[in-house]
């Protein structure tokens, strides 16, 4: 069974979030909790900053048009008194004139709208006009068909009267209008507000016009100060939210806590109690939270039944199985004592040959039947975790033995034995070799299961490979990945091109039996690799499992009871080891030279310093 991976405990922060994960919603639920009530908080002061705008522009152009035709009538008002003021004195010098006909009249000559001053257009130095006022005026056409030029000034920041360029003159008689005023945008002076009226007493057309820059400086620096405000109580919104939020979900961080504990604990085998749940001050905290954390201690205490009704199921069948193995052996010993006993008395009786070959079947069979109760009752004592012999077990004689065996078993193969772990460490000096004397690899373990584990191995190597195949078996020492054993899977040899793995490591400890720690700090690895065509992926994911088997009929003629593997690695684990397996397979229609092959690795914390 695979084990489910440990949960990381990795949770998003404002710290660890960036702006570029907003195309991507947020992992955790603080996280996006604070983003969206700070979006709400944004998207809020976004569409008051645009109504307050809107509004005081509003009210801003509202004042300026008043202003605007208040202006253009001060400047009529003065232009009008300019006039009788005028005409007064043109009265009063045509009067002096009709007392002396000789003389011209000092006002001759001059229009009756003449400026006050020269090049400031009448009305613009009227009393009340602010910064930035214009005045444009356009003579009436003549009775000759020729018109004037027009008189345009403006009032500068300096409150001086200055000249209005030719270009935005056109522009202000382009756009101005009687009708209303409107905005003008001039290429030199800016945005201005003008409007057009038509002199009574002149006929003339004149323009006025205010500076809007002021009005739009206003604007910008109220934007500033919405924005500046805006950004502040973002980031005391931020901060707040972030405290709020987190103290609201603490409840729920424990109760998520409560459930990582329990998904961490092996539940697949053995006797199991979960004694984690969620605390009573949470379950008050909130609705919320209150139901989840009564929700969640319901289902363990369902979950904990569960268990305990399947632990006693298995302990009932595993008794089972033990029982019946041990009474199995008696009737078995005696059918096959019997048969033998025919066998060997009635060899000169003449038997039927129907006789003989059943007779030789109920033989086989019992042979058979006998291995299988004997891998059920070896099984049923290493899952109810009984002791194993712990002696001091050197694994170069097993090896030695086991090899030989197999060697003799299956002649048709070519079998090597590797001893790497006697060899001289590579760094020694010519005399260091000369006084060197291998250690031998020791485990503390028991001799004949270990042995076992090497013949199932090397018995499966030979059966499930053809003639001719090779077979290398290879004793190494390697330092200690951790206490536990655990390990990187060893590949193929020659490992080009992809392999698939098998890691038996992860698979159940029999019930009731820890690992062993490692006694030193290195490990025997003990390696069976072959050449042979490899295991099928569906067959390799359930290698190890009970009654595992892959062709039937081999199996059959074999004897094998498919328990061989499951036998193996319970004693691996039981020693405090692991088995793997990594298989690959030749694609078909590929050349000969590709690599494939099986490579079983057993790995055995050492013995090394034991007292």
């Amino acid at each position: 069974m695979s084990q489910q991976p440990a949960p990381t405990g990795r949770r998003m922060s404002l710290r660890s979030w960036r702006p570029g994960s907003l195309l991507t919603p947020p992992r955790s639920l603080r996280t996006r909790l604070v983003v969206g009530v700070l979006g709400l908080v944004l998207v809020m002061a976004a569409v008051m900053s645009a109504f307050s705008t809107v509004s005081l522009r509003h009210t801003l152009m509202a004042r300026t048009d008043s202003q605007l035709m208040a202006a253009a009538q001060r400047a009529a008002d003065k232009r009008h008194d300019l006039t009788q003021e005028a005409r007064k004195a043109s009265e009063e010098a045509a009067q002096e004139g009709a007392d002396k006909p000789g003389d011209q009249p000092d006002g001759a000559g001059e229009t009756d709208d003449g400026p006050g001053k020269e090049g400031v257009p009448p009305g613009l130095d009227a009393a009340g006009q602010s910064t930035g006022t214009l005045t444009l005026i356009t003579p009436q056409t003549s009775s000759s068909g020729s018109k004037a030029s027009e008189t345009a000034a403006y009032i500068d920041k300096n409150g001086h009267y200055a000249a209005i360029s030719k270009e935005d003159c056109r522009l202000l008689l382009s756009q101005a209008t009687e009708d209303h005023p409107v905005t003008v945008h001039l290429h030199h002076l800016g945005s201005y507000r003008v409007v057009a009226t038509r002199d009574e007493t002149s006929g003339s057309t004149v323009i006025t016009g205010l500076s809007l820059e002021g009005d739009k400086a206003l604007i910008r620096t109220q934007l500033l100060i919405e924005l500046a405000v805006a950004l502040v109580g973002a980031l005391v919104v931020a901060l707040a939210g972030r405290t709020m939020v987190r103290s609201s979900l603490a409840p729920l961080e424990r109760v998520a806590r409560t459930a990582q504990r329990v998904a961490s604990q092996p539940l697949e085998r053995g006797e199991v109690s979960i004694e984690d749940r969620v605390e009573k001050a949470d379950l008050d905290s909130s609705a919320e939270v209150g139901q989840v954390g009564g929700a969640l201690n319901t289902l363990l205490g369902h979950v904990e039944s569960a268990l305990a009704a399947r632990q006693r199921s298995e302990t009932q069948v595993r008794q089972f199985v033990a029982d019946a193995s041990h009474e199995l052996r008696t009737p078995l010993a005696s059918i096959r004592g019997y048969t033998e006993l025919i066998a060997r008395e009635g060899a000169d009786a003449a038997l039927p040959e129907e006789a003989v070959h059943a007779l030789d079947r109920v033989h086989s069979e019992s042979l058979r039947m006998t291995r299988l109760v004997e891998d059920l009752l070896l099984l049923a004592r290493l899952d109810a975790g009984r002791e194993l012999q712990h002696d001091e077990v050197d694994l170069v004689g097993i090896l030695l033995d086991t090899v030989s065996d197999a060697r003799a078993a299956g002649p048709d193969h070519v079998w090597d034995l590797n001893l790497t772990a006697l060899d001289a460490p590579a760094d020694l000096s010519q005399d260091e070799l000369e006084d060197f004397e291998p250690e031998p690899p020791l485990v503390l373990g028991d001799e004949a299961r270990l042995r076992q584990v090497m013949v199932n191995l090397l018995a499966n190597a030979r059966v499930h490979t053809p003639a001719g195949s090779h077979v290398a078996v290879t004793l190494t020492r390697s330092p200690a990945a951790s206490i536990e054993g655990t390990d990187t899977p060893r590949r193929l040899p020659d490992g080009a091109g992809a392999s698939e793995s098998h890691d038996a490591r992860s698979s159940a400890q029999p019930d009731g039996a820890e690992s062993q720690p490692a006694r030193g700090a290195e490990e025997l690895v003990i390696t069976i690799a072959d050449d042979g065509p490899g295991i099928a992926p569906e067959m390799r994911d359930r290698m190890f499992e009970r009654f595992a088997r892959g062709d039937a009929s081999r199996e059959r003629r074999t004897g094998s009871t498919g328990l061989g593997m499951s036998i193996a690695l319970a004693i691996v684990q039981s020693h405090g080891g692991t088995l793997t397996v990594d298989s690959r397979q030749a694609p078909e229609g590929s050349p000969e030279d590709t690599p494939h092959g099986t490579t079983f690795t057993v790995r055995l914390p050492a013995a090394v310093g034991v007292e």
